[in-house]
């Protein structure tokens, strides 16, 4: 017993990051003396396209990171969003890499950060390290993939609600995401007045109400409902091959 509350006392004096939770003790060991934890505001520029991947950042707590392809109209579309689940830059990659997407600071909050040579030379030494980076890389992948479908078969509305839920689900939130009409509009790659007008319909059924830079959640059950099940396909693909890193409101009642 005295055992189990030393290795769960342990756990909980890391970063808030479930991936780097998930690390044995001796796995963690390798990357704790290479560890920084810097508090990151929205809209923060992690990466350009182009940029040398330097920093792998692990977004703790509410914080969110999220990658934007940009567009030959001049518009960034968002792709995937990213919590204390994972991280962003230089997972798999051994040395440096350019970077494909912006990756930017979609919520701000405390992010953990560790160089990219410090995290291979770690993967050097440690099989399981490698495995479970390995097997994040796949769950962010799986994730893509799901992106991709769901913005091909998904109404805009499934979408929003999908996104609002996914949001609330990895920043902890029980009621509310901090998000603006034109955050939204670039999340779904629509106009602004697009957006607005799925807000809209959202406040006329009670499910949603809006104030200034948030979404307030009225009827958390009546979004769900009008949610495509793309985030639970990541969720249990994740649970599935990464099990206890996704964030799920089982486990954060537990």
């Amino acid at each position: 017993m005295d055992a189990r509350i030393s290795k769960m006392t342990e756990v909980e004096s890391r970063p808030a990051n479930n991936l780097l939770r998930r690390l044995s003790q001796a796995d963690y060991a390798l990357l704790a003396p290479h560890v920084t934890v810097e508090n990151s505001a929205a809209s923060q520029l992690l990466y350009s396209p182009g940029d040398d991947v330097q920093v792998v950042h692990f977004p703790c707590g509410p914080a969110l990171a999220t990658f934007l392809v940009p567009n030959e109209d001049g518009r960034d579309v968002e792709t995937i969003l990213v919590g204390r689940e994972g991280a962003v830059g230089g997972i798999v990659s051994e040395g440096f890499l350019p970077a494909y997407t912006r990756i930017c600071v979609k919520f701000g909050g405390p992010f953990a950060r560790v160089h990219v040579a410090k995290l291979e030379a770690a993967k050097l030494r440690s099989a399981s390290l490698r495995n479970i980076f390995a097997r994040y890389a796949d769950c962010m992948l799986a994730q893509i993939f799901q992106s991709t479908a769901c913005n091909a078969i998904h109404s805009i509305e499934q979408r929003t609600a999908k996104w609002i839920l996914a949001a609330m689900e990895r920043t902890g939130d029980e009621d509310s995401v901090p998000l603006t009409h034109e955050q939204l509009a670039t999340l779904l790659g629509v106009g602004r007045s697009y957006a607005s007008r799925v807000l809209q319909s959202f406040k006329a059924e009670r499910i949603l109400d809006t104030r200034r830079g948030s979404i307030l959640v009225r009827n958390r059950d009546g979004l769900r409902l009008r949610a495509c099940l793309c985030n639970d396909a990541v969720k249990m693909h994740f649970e599935e091959v990464l099990r206890g890193v996704y964030p799920t409101e089982e486990r954060e009642a537990s």
